[in-house]
C-alpha cells in the first residue's frame, strides 16, 4: 500500500460549504475511488490557513492518476470549482506531500 499526501485549499468563507458537500461524497465518486484502489482517504482543513491536507492510501500510482480520466471525476472537480483554486480543467491546485516519518 502507498501512503500519499498533498495539499489543496478551500476559498475563504467557503469552508462550510466545502464539508457539506463531501458530507458525503457522490456514490458514483465513492465507487470510482474504491475501483481505482483507493483506501483510508481523508481530508483535513486547517482554518487558519484555509489549507487541505489529504491523505489516501492507494494501490498504485498509475491507478490513482486514472481517476482523473474518469466522467465522475471531471464533474465532481467542475461542482467543487467555485469553492477552491483550480485550474483551466477545474482540477484542484495541489501539491504532492513527501512523507518524512512513519510509525505503525
Amino acid at each position: 500500500m502507498i501512503r500519499k499526501s498533498f495539499v489543496m485549499s478551500v476559498n475563504p468563507g467557503s469552508e462550510a460549504e466545502y464539508a457539506r458537500r463531501h458530507q458525503p461524497i457522490w456514490a458514483e465518486l465513492a465507487a470510482v475511488l474504491t475501483a481505482h484502489g483507493v483506501h483510508n482517504y481523508s481530508i483535513f482543513l486547517h482554518p487558519g490557513t484555509h489549507q487541505l491536507f489529504a491523505y489516501a492510501e492507494i494501490e498504485s500510482e498509475d491507478r490513482w492518476a486514472e481517476i482523473a480520466a474518469t466522467d465522475v471525476c471531471r464533474r465532481w472537480w467542475k461542482h467543487m470549482s467555485d469553492l477552491m483554486p483550480a485550474d483551466a480543467s477545474h482540477r484542484p491546485l495541489s501539491k504532492d506531500l513527501t512523507e518524512v516519518f512513519h510509525q505503525d
